[in-house]
């Protein structure tokens, strides 16, 4: 069973940064992609940027600019780079693996931007 632990988030100011991390219990490499949704109060889940097993990362076009996917296999980890946060980035954060028809969810972590 694939163990997904994310990590990193908390209370930030407007246009400050935060950065993420989603530990896998197992190599990342098999899996055909890694994602960050995003969920916040009253609103659907929703794609923040995802990394495919081979290319580059691809991003909502509200985040666009200002947050980086990037995996380090070693580590078997997935991280996401937030800068300049605005409040409409508040959400609980949620990384995703994708292997084959298989999906496999983190419990999450919250992010809050706020002064």
């Amino acid at each position: 069973q694939v163990q997904l632990v994310e990590s990193g988030g908390g209370l930030v100011q407007p246009g400050g940064s935060l950065r993420l991390s989603c530990a896998a219990s197992g190599s990342i490499f098999g899996f055909n992609a890694m994602a960050w949704y995003r969920q916040a109060p009253g609103k659907e889940r929703e794609l923040v940027a995802q990394i495919p097993r081979f290319g580059m990362g691809n991003y909502a076009d509200s985040v666009k600019g200002r947050f980086t996917i990037s995996r380090d296999i070693a580590k078997n980890t997935v991280y996401l780079q937030m800068n300049s946060l605005k409040p409409e980035d508040t959400a609980v954060y949620y990384c995703k693996a994708v292997r084959g028809v298989d999906a496999h969810w983190g419990q999450g972590t919250q992010v809050t931007v706020s002064s």
